[in-house]
């Protein structure tokens, strides 16, 4: 891999949050130029988990890792860091949009998703996939159903809409 194209991997890793191996395809995101063998199809990413088992709240770098998993078996309410720390942590600006997945399916009860003031609770209603309109839907169940994800996208900075996605 050449100067150029090292550069071009890190901004990838710092623009997207993902972690690719040596031999996967170089993925890039805005107004990159590149040469060769280009694969636009969706990249597979691979989460590290990262355990939260009690009422808390979570770090910058655990929301960061993209993946919580709950194996508690009472109730839990994950408390969002500042849209401030995610954003340092994942190098979010404007424009930046971000999934963070909570797995409950070991759990025996909720966990409760509360996001931080500085993230906008986004109105998208979900009709198709739950039945009824969702807004503002972040208790995940236990048990087979118990997946979510939850969609950050970033005004700013310092500033997020957060919408339950799934």
């Amino acid at each position: 891999m050449s100067t150029q194209d090292l550069g071009q991997y890190n901004a990838a890793v710092k623009q997207n949050g993902l972690r690719l191996n040596a031999n996967e395809p170089l993925v890039a995101a805005g107004a990159t130029t590149l040469s060769g063998t280009v694969v636009a199809n969706t990249p597979i990413v691979t989460h590290i988990p990262v355990a939260i088992n009690a009422t808390a709240t979570a770090t910058a770098a655990q929301v960061a890792s993209g993946y919580i998993t709950s194996t508690s078996g009472a109730a839990t309410t994950i408390t969002l860091p500042t849209s401030t720390a995610i954003a340092a942590a994942i190098g979010a600006t404007a424009g930046t949009v971000f999934d963070l997945y909570i797995d409950n399916t070991a759990g025996s009860n909720t966990v409760t998703i509360t996001p931080d003031s500085s993230q906008v609770k986004s109105q998208v209603a979900q009709v198709a996939t739950y039945g009824v309109p969702t807004f503002g839907l972040f208790t995940v169940a236990s048990g087979t159903t118990g997946l979510a994800r939850f969609t950050f996208v970033f005004s700013s900075a310092t500033a997020a809409s957060i919408a339950r996605t799934f």
